[in-house]
């Protein structure tokens, strides 16, 4: 008798198996079927405003704008939404000269790629992309965030590419082990500086439609000024662009070492843009009294201060109205930097201010 009811508890337990394991086929089918429309939606919806080039089997979206030397290349930040984030000031650039924003590898409307993207990698994918297009140099490259570590590595690969910078509240390839020692806390593991499990995961099974059903990201986070379009079409990408943003992130600390290795830009004009101000949202995830924000907001200016000294023609703009993405909270400064340096790569000769200012 017991062996029998032994033998009907197997069989049972095999269905039960077998049911679970049909009921996930036809979940992950349902779910990656759903994605491929959504993609397929987005790609309808909200088609690449630039070029596609092809660097050798995967391509990169570029969007040109505007006629002129220097050429203008926009970097964006670690962000979702990549080329948008330069929307408040890519058209007034290309009313002075040709003016450049892309999308990295697996952001937006750019294609993934499956090896290593640290910040040589992104600068070896940029070059390709310019020199394909037929964009000539010289450059001036415009970095945001991170994009100031990217733009600083393309500049030590290809100096003579590049006749000047504006960098716009740009990471400082220190800023982890300084932030540390200034707030007396361990530094963070190699693993700890990684993207963490609960992010990676869904990331990889993006496939499957799995981003989709989480909560909306808010891609503008919390700051009122990033248009409501830019947000829209950065959602219906996001599924895509996540696990390149993640790529990013993992390869940080190697990005940091990279940029960190090459702190003279010699005489080009170079402009550093600082923000001051702090949105509701990054004060309450940050878990600081607004005392410590500011404590660590005034340690970055000094950053700041430091990249700006890097060129014998470096000038530090102080934005204290201004989140993080001054380009959209202050786009008239990030314009005039940016006119500024221009003018002074088309005429050496002129006097450069290099005094810091308030604005």
């Amino acid at each position: 008798m017991s062996a029998r009811r032994g033998s009907s508890l197997l069989r049972w337990a095999k269905r039960i198996g077998i049911g679970l394991l049909a009921l996930i086929v036809v979940v992950v089918a349902g779910g990656s079927g759903y994605e491929a429309i959504a993609r397929h939606q987005a790609a309808s919806d909200y088609p690449a405003r630039g070029r596609m080039i092809d660097i050798g089997g995967r391509s990169i979206h570029l969007d040109c704008r505007g006629t002129g030397s220097p050429t203008v290349v926009f970097e964006s930040g670690l962000s979702a939404t990549g080329s948008l984030d330069w929307d408040a000031v890519h058209d007034q650039i290309a009313r002075t000269t040709r003016a450049c924003a892309y999308d990295r590898a697996g952001l937006m409307w750019s294609d993934p790629k499956s090896s290593h993207q640290n910040g040589d990698a992104i600068a070896e994918d940029l070059h390709a992309t310019l020199a394909t297009a037929g964009e000539k140099a010289p450059f001036v490259l415009v970095g945001h965030s991170i994009g100031g570590s990217y733009a600083t590595i393309y500049t030590k690969k290809f100096p003579g590419q590049v006749s000047g910078l504006v960098l716009v509240d740009p990471s400082h390839p220190d800023q982890e082990r300084r932030v540390d020692i200034a707030l007396k806390q361990p530094m963070a593991t190699a693993d700890e500086s990684r993207a963490p499990a609960s992010e990676r995961i869904p990331a990889d099974l993006a496939w499957t439609g799995l981003v989709r059903l989480m909560p909306t990201p808010d891609l503008s986070d919390g700051v009122k000024s990033v248009p409501a379009d830019v947000v829209v079409k950065g959602v219906a990408y996001f599924p895509t662009s996540f696990s390149a943003m993640l790529d990013e992130v993992d390869a940080m600390r190697e990005t940091f070492k990279e940029a960190g290795a090459f702190r003279q830009f010699g005489d080009r004009p170079l402009v550093v843009l600082s923000a001051a101000s702090v949105s509701d949202k990054d004060l309450n995830r940050s878990g600081k009294t607004r005392k410590g924000y500011d404590a660590d907001r005034a340690l970055y200016m000094t950053l700041h201060a430091e990249e700006a000294s890097w060129s014998t023609r470096g000038r530090l703009v102080l934005v204290p109205d201004s989140s993080h993405v001054i380009q959209y909270d202050r786009p008239d400064l990030v314009i005039a930097a940016v006119r500024d340096v221009v003018a002074s790569v088309r005429n050496p000769a002129a006097p450069f201010d290099t005094a810091t200012v308030t604005r």
